[in-house]
This record gives structure tokens, sequence and C-alpha cells, in this order.
């Protein structure tokens, strides 16, 4: 039976993303970034760092494997690039990070650090860059697409609502989710660059 969406796919990718982009830790980030601001304002912030975030997200997408073919990058050596750098992320997660930008009253932090590199990372560029590779049929593709938007959505509501959250869950409930959200990532890492050592081993790079 055709299916309309790899689910199978579209779970790996929501998931996948939402650990490295880590909703919940950007909750004390993001209400650092926009203290003092009005509600209005705290709004047009969150959206527009979650339109950064996608649109350089979709870039890379799109056109990343024709930087790779010119630069002469095999996908392996990216994968193993990006796994040695979500593990680093991953052990920051785990161990604890003070992420404090500097900023000054006019600046647009929605655009950085927030849309790019908080949300848009290298990791979740990279994570994105091989889904793609592995995204060949129709359900494939629309199983991406729409794990990258649903991972965007979750990313707004959260800023969209930070400060509800925030007194819901409070910092230690933060604190513990981001917590598992280190141990996840630290796995996914690992796995990235042993599917690398694999490829070279194997010839396949």
């Amino acid at each position: 039976m055709n299916e309309l969406i790899h689910l199978t796919l579209l779970t790996e990718v929501f998931v996948t993303l939402f650990v490295i982009m880590d909703p919940p830790g950007t909750i004390p980030v993001f209400l650092s970034l926009t203290a003092g601001r009005s509600v209005a304002s705290v709004r047009k912030a969150a959206w527009q760092a979650v339109c950064v975030s996608f649109l350089v997200i979709t870039v890379f997408a799109l056109f990343g494997q024709g930087i790779l073919a010119y630069m002469h990058i095999s996908i392996p050596a990216l994968q193993c690039a990006g796994g040695l750098l979500l593990l680093l992320v991953a052990l920051e997660l785990l161990m604890g990070y003070d992420k404090d930008p500097a900023t000054s009253g006019e600046t647009n932090v929605a655009l950085v650090p927030l849309g790019t590199p908080l949300l848009a990372g290298p990791g979740a560029i990279v994570a994105v860059m091989l889904f793609v590779q592995r995204a060949d049929t129709a359900p494939e593709i629309s199983a991406l697409v729409i794990g990258t938007i649903g991972v965007h959505i979750v990313l707004w509501l959260t800023m969209r609502f930070s400060v509800r959250i925030l007194k819901l869950i409070r910092e230690g409930g933060v604190m513990l989710v981001t917590r598992i959200a280190g141990l996840l990532l630290s796995a996914i890492a690992v796995q990235m660059v042993a599917d690398a050592v694999r490829a070279f081993i194997s010839g396949d790079a």
C-alpha cells in the first residue's frame, strides 16, 4: 500500500531536530534576550527567529549538496564532523552551560543570535542535509518537510508562550528537560560518527 508520508522518517526527523534545537532549552535564553520588551515585541521576536531558522535550514537543504560537491567534501566526512559538533553540544547540555550573547537595546536579537546560530546551528544544518540524502521518494520528502516545519512550529509556540511555560515547569523543569535532551543528543552524535567511520572503512566515502 502506498503511503503519503513516511511515518518512520517523519518521527526520526522531528525527534532529531527537536533534540538538537532544544525548544525547552531556548526558554531562558529567549527570555533573557527579550527582557524589558513589550509583549508585542516579544511575540515579533519569536516569529522572526523561527522564520530565520527555517530559511537558513531550507537553503542548506536545497543547496548544501552543491556546496559540498564544489569543495570536494564527502557526506561521511560531513557526518563525522557533524557528529563531533553535536557531541560537544550534548556535553554542554549535560554539564550545564550559560549562553549570554552580548546585546544592545535596539539590536534585533531575533536574527542573531536567536535565529542563527542558536536555532539553526551546525548540528541542525548537518542533520537536515543528511536527511535530504535519504529522502528519495515523495513520501520521504513529505516526511522531511513536515518534520522540519513541525519542529519550527514547536519552537515558535515555545518562545511565544515562554513566560507561561517557565511559570508552569519552572527553571528546574527546564534544566531537567535540557539534561534529557543532552543525553539523547549524545547518543545521536555517537551514532553519526559510528556510521561515518563505517562508511570510510567500507570505502563509500
